[in-house]
This record gives C-alpha cells, sequence and structure tokens, in this order.
C-alpha cells in the first residue's frame, strides 16, 4: 500500500500490476486518510479510511474516478474527516440513509428521477457543497420532461446504456441544438451519480464514456440602437405585433402582459439576471434610497449584490408593484408575482418565451434575456461612455473582478464599496438608453413621441 502525493496527472495514468490490486494512500494533508483503489481491470475507485470513536476502523466509499476528480474527492474526503472528529460514523451514517430508502425501490430511470428531484427539492443532494436553487432545479427537471424522459424514462438503469444516450444526443444535434445536447449530458451525468454516491443504485455511470458531442460558440449578440427602439416599442403596445410566418404560432397575435413587459425593461436598465429580476422580492427594493439588495441565496455566485437603480428603473418597479396591488387586498411578496400564484415569482422563463415571441414579430436574429445583459454591458464600456470594466464587473456581479488577494475584503467587508460608482455608471447608461429611444421620435413628428423610457 504506498503512499504518494497524489496529481492529476498520477491518478489519470496509474494502473495496477497484472493480476493485482493496488491501494494508493494520498499524502497530502488535505487528502488525510483518501485512499484510490485500483483494480486490474482499471476501474478507480476514492476511498475515505477512518477510525470510529470506538477505535473501529471504517471505509467509506466516495465515488469512482473520472466521475469524482481528485479535487473533489479531497473535498469529500475533508467532509467525512470533519464528521468523524465530531463523532459521527459517515459509512454508518450513510448506511442508515441507505435503510430509510428502502421502501423506495430504484428500477427504471423514470424511478431514479423521482428519487433525484426529491433529494434535490429537499436540499439533500448538494454536488458542490451547496443547496441548488429553485430556478436550477426548474431548469433540471424541465430538461427531464422534454428530452430525458421520453427517450430513457422507461429504462431499466442498467439498459441506460453509453450507445442509448449517445443516440438521444445524436438526435438533438441533427435538429441543431448542440447546447441542448451537451444540457442534457450533464444531466443525465448528475442523475447517475446521485444513484452512485446517495441511492446506491448504480455501480457505473454510462456517461463516463459519452464524450460532450455538442459544439457551443459563445454569444456575442449585442443590440443595435434601432433594435433597442423597436423592442422597447413592441413591449408598450403588444397588441399590434403578430407572430412570424414559420412559427409554432404563425399569424397569432403575440402576447406580452404588462409586467413580463417590464420585467424585461429592467434586464436592460439594470444587467442583472433573468432570474434576479423575475424573483424580485419587495424586502430587497429601498425604492427611497433607489437600491436593490439580491440576496447571495437567489445569485448565481451565491455573492449578495447591491444594485443602485437609475430612475427609470424606480418607475419601471414602482409601476410593477402597482400592477401587482391592483385588485388584491393583501400585497403578493414579489414585485412580479405569478399570474395563477401570487405566493410565487413569475417564472424566469416566462421572460424568455415572451422575449422570444417579441423578436420574431419583429423579424429580429435570435436574442435572449442574457443578451440585454450584453447590449448594456458593452455599450456602457464602449466609446459612448467609457465606463470601466471593474465597475461593470461589479454591476454584473462577476467574482472574477474582485481583485485575486482582495477578494474576502471586497466580497464580506465592503459591500457597499463603488455605490457612487455603480451609481453613476447606471445614470449615464440610463441617459444614454433614453437618447436612443427617443432619437427616432425627435426626426418625427412631435406628435409620434409617446415612447418615452419611463414608459
Amino acid at each position: 500500500m504506498p503512499k504518494v502525493r497524489l496529481t492529476d496527472k498520477f491518478v489519470a495514468s496509474v494502473s495496477a500490476p497484472p493480476g493485482k490490486r493496488l491501494d494508493v494512500h494520498d499524502e497530502n494533508p488535505r487528502g488525510a486518510g483518501l485512499m484510490l483503489r485500483v483494480s486490474e481491470t482499471g476501474r478507480k475507485a476514492w476511498t475515505f479510511r477512518y477510525r470510529t470513536e470506538n477505535g473501529d476502523k471504517r471505509r467509506l466509499s466516495l465515488g469512482l474516478y473520472p466521475d469524482v476528480s481528485l479535487v473533489e474527492a479531497r473535498k469529500r474526503c475533508a467532509q467525512a474527516r470533519l464528521q468523524a472528529i465530531d463523532g459521527v460514523d459517515p459509512a454508518g451514517e450513510k448506511r442508515r440513509k441507505r435503510v430509510e430508502r428502502q421502501s423506495q425501490t430504484i428500477k427504471t430511470f423514470r424511478d431514479l428521477s423521482v428519487a433525484y428531484f426529491d433529494a434535490t427539492d429537499r436540499g439533500e443532494w448538494k454536488p458542490r457543497g451547496k443547496r441548488k436553487r429553485p430556478s436550477t432545479i426548474a431548469a433540471e427537471k424541465w430538461l427531464w420532461t422534454k428530452h430525458i424522459e421520453p427517450a430513457l424514462g422507461s429504462l431499466r438503469l442498467e439498459d441506460v446504456t453509453p450507445a442509448a444516450i449517445k443516440e438521444l444526443l445524436r438526435k438533438l444535434l441533427a435538429k441543431g441544438q448542440d447546447t441542448s445536447s451537451n444540457r442534457v449530458r450533464a444531466q443525465i451525468r448528475q442523475m447517475f451519480n446521485y444513484a452512485i454516491l446517495e441511492a446506491e443504485a448504480a455501480a457505473f455511470n454510462p456517461v463516463s464514456r459519452v464524450p460532450a458531442q455538442g459544439s457551443e460558440v459563445p454569444r456575442d449578440r449585442v443590440l443595435k440602437d434601432e433594435e433597442i427602439r423597436s423592442i422597447w416599442a413592441a413591449l408598450d403596445d403588444p397588441e399590434s405585433l403578430v407572430s412570424a410566418t414559420g412559427t409554432r404560432r404563425a399569424n397569432q397575435r403575440v402576447y406580452v402582459s404588462r409586467p413580463v413587459g417590464l420585467a424585461i425593461k429592467l434586464l436592460l436598465l439594470t444587467l442583472q439576471r433573468r432570474h434576479e429580476i423575475a424573483g424580485m422580492m419587495r424586502t430587497e427594493v429601498d425604492l427611497d434610497q433607489a437600491v436593490w439588495s439580491i440576496p447571495g441565496s437567489r445569485t448565481k455566485n451565491g455573492r449578495p449584490t447591491l444594485v443602485p437603480l437609475s430612475p427609470s428603473a424606480v418607475e419601471l418597479i414602482r409601476e410593477a408593484i402597482s400592477l401587482a396591488d391592483a385588485g388584491h387586498a393583501t400585497p403578493s411578496r414579489f414585485v412580479f408575482p405569478a399570474r395563477w400564484d401570487r405566493d410565487k415569482s413569475l417564472s424566469p422563463a416566462s421572460l424568455t418565451r415572451s422575449l422570444r415571441d417579441v423578436r420574431s414579430a419583429l423579424a429580429l436574429p435570435c436574442l435572449t434575456p442574457h443578451d440585454l445583459r450584453r447590449t448594456a454591458a458593452t455599450m456602457m464600456a464602449s466609446e459612448r461612455l467609457r465606463i470601466s470594466p471593474f465597475v461593470i464587473g461589479r454591476l454584473l456581479n462577476h467574482t472574477s473582478e474582485k481583485g485575486g488577494a482582495a477578494s474576502v475584503t471586497l466580497s464580506t467587508y465592503a459591500l457597499y464599496d463603488f455605490m457612487s460608482e455603480k451609481r453613476a455608471a447606471l445614470a449615464a447608461w440610463d441617459r444614454l438608453l433614453g437618447s436612443i429611444l427617443t432619437a427616432h421620435a425627435e426626426r418625427a413628428h412631435p406628435s409620434e413621441r409617446k415612447h418615452q423610457i419611463s414608459n
């Protein structure tokens, strides 16, 4: 049983002697107790070896390589080691959970999906060490229902083979859905990781033998001034829009509710993500101080952020709250409550669908909510405003903009730093957007100047 300071290169290349099994212990202090077991067939499994409070030797399976990388194995080992130090038997706890699940027999892929989504909903399955956001879970359920379940749901787990997965991915690629192909592959892989590590319903992840096949090209779509004007005007008067021929709802009137239209406008004004806009809560916004405080539980990187609100953004939010309260005795917690359930927020997917219908009716190129965020950031950095990329990064809440060794200080103790710079940047963008929206009206007859930024 050799002891080696494990590296990615070593783990990838190590093999067992012919006809034997090889156990390699990690010499790195961060991996104390971590062992890599290499079988004669080439299978590599991570194990944590420890002693209980009574001195009994125990072994806990941490997953298979390469599904679980060296970094992830050390992380899981450290978590289990802390449990053991606190007097908890990690392997015994795992067995206890398995006994609790005995009543739930997982035979088919559909059975696995039920257990998987139940665990993610309750926060028990946290592959990255933190609970998944509701929007992430909703996206995973959509992938399952739309693409995975129809093709593989009825198969027994052992029949969800690499060949079956490849066939599904090829069909998506044939339709030009490269991104969906990669997302489906990642989703199946994660569900089988759960089956191996938590449900113990599978011993092998078939996706490990299925490379990603979709070619994803980073988007660089930035709207032109005339596109911004036409979209803004359409959001003010969606009843005049008719879906284009060749679409699923060709020659039908495009329906975009006023709250959804306001939310789409805020995407462009604030540079925030669609799920952050759609889930905006009243307790997060201080309209008198013109500040929106987004908690870390609702941001992509888990870090809280303060967003200064421009005058136009404040006016749009006030209108959204007024619409949400109309006809209701009790106000909703959300600025944009769901139409049929005021205890829930507007679905982020509603913004995507409405924006897609609008741009289709206007015969514009493909457009997503994130393209609005990119457009605003690009125009800020352009010669039209010349705003510092650092300030733009702070507005976008990019962790990479927090600055190396100073990241802890900037993210934890200086939440209010750069507020004046961010406010000045958004105010400048507000003015530029206003000039873009009124440019056409100023050249037209004064009576036609009706699409102001506050509408």
